[in-house]
């Protein structure tokens, strides 16, 4: 197939959404999928504040090139200006197209920009629309997006490379162990503050760059923030981590979670009945409404149930699931392109 990704979301900011993107082409390559990738790198974006940025394509150019790579679908992975423009060439042009919805935007719009969230979620039913799949990591998210009248959602999962994320010899002799490691974006949504408040003894690492990273070194000085890692520095920086904390309260997925199991790092989370659909109860991950008996729950888990419990994701069964969706509503849209009414 000839498939056209976009994204609103790309690198130098690292999260779930650039690496699940970067990894599903990477392997859609492998599979021989020809693959025309649109990121903000391609054209000019504003600066916003929290490190965003909003993406300002020129669209006489975006159309041009969209045209001349001729694609089969279109799969749009973010709502922002960008994917928006590339919705209504395919709306114009009746080109198959398929959305996804990775984060909470309205939740994370109304915490850094104090705009509406019923604003955001009706402009999220007209984006996704009623016919079109939308791609959910969960079923429990799946049924939110339902509930909200937004679009057709199907389950895609999420996968991490375990040739990378692995055990490591514990080699970190610089900070007093037990070793609690937070990885991600330093932002307020993120939930960060409840991470650096645990009183449970031992050292606090945050991994990942943020707006927030000033004003929470000010304010928690025995914690050690070691900005953004890139791959390899990062995946050293788990094996080396005795647990994982993961506050967020507002994730789809947690990509950071699969990444710590499959470093042999068991993890420690407020209950999320997404994080138990995706992983189940026992799967080296503990819950507790209080983070602080989570993360001392967590410490008592073998890494074998950590390392049982990656081995089930792979970036190939989930690139391979992202296709049969796609062809599965291709083939449906062609078969109703063919019906003839009966008189």
């Amino acid at each position: 197939m000839r498939i056209v990704i976009v994204t609103d979301c790309w690198f130098p900011q690292v999260d779930g959404i650039t690496r699940t993107i970067e990894a599903t082409v990477r392997e859609l390559r492998a599979m021989d999928h020809e693959v025309l990738l649109l990121t903000p790198a391609d054209f000019h974006s504003l600066p916003l504040p929290y490190g965003d940025t909003i993406v300002l394509p020129w669209p006489p150019s975006l159309f041009r090139q969209l045209a001349a790579f001729a694609p089969d679908t279109v799969h749009m992975a973010t709502q922002g200006p960008l994917a928006l423009l590339v919705r209504a060439w395919c709306k114009r042009r009746r080109i198959h197209y398929t959305t996804a919805f990775h984060t909470r935007f309205p939740e994370y719009a109304r915490i850094r920009y104090g705009l509406p969230e019923s604003l955001l979620y009706r402009y999220a039913r007209f984006f996704h629309g009623q016919t079109a799949p939308v791609m959910v990591p969960s079923r429990a998210l799946a049924n939110e997006l339902t509930d909200r009248g937004i679009g057709q959602p199907r389950i895609w999962e999420r996968g991490v490379d375990t040739s990378l994320y692995h055990p490591r010899p514990k080699t970190w002799t610089q900070y007093p162990r037990p070793i609690l490691l937070y990885a991600g974006r330093v932002v307020e949504e993120k939930n960060v503050r409840a991470f650096l408040a645990l009183r449970t003894p031992g050292t606090k690492i945050v991994a990942g760059d943020g707006p927030l990273v000033p004003v929470l070194r000010a304010a928690y000085p025995d914690a050690h923030f070691l900005g953004a890692l890139d791959a390899e520095n990062l995946a050293r920086c788990y094996s080396q981590a005795d647990v994982f904390v993961f506050p967020s309260l507002l994730d789809t997925f947690g990509l950071v979670v699969l990444e710590a199991l499959a470093s042999g790092v068991p993890v420690a989370a407020f209950p999320s009945p997404h994080l138990f659909e995706i992983f189940g109860p026992w799967a080296g991950i503990a819950f507790d409404d209080d983070l602080d008996a989570a993360t001392l729950k967590a410490m008592a888990t073998p890494q074998q149930q950590c390392l049982e419990t990656a081995s089930r994701f792979s970036w190939r069964a989930c690139t391979r699931q992202f296709v049969q969706i796609i062809a599965d509503d291709l083939a449906a849209h062609r078969m109703s392109a063919l019906a003839v009414p009966l008189p």
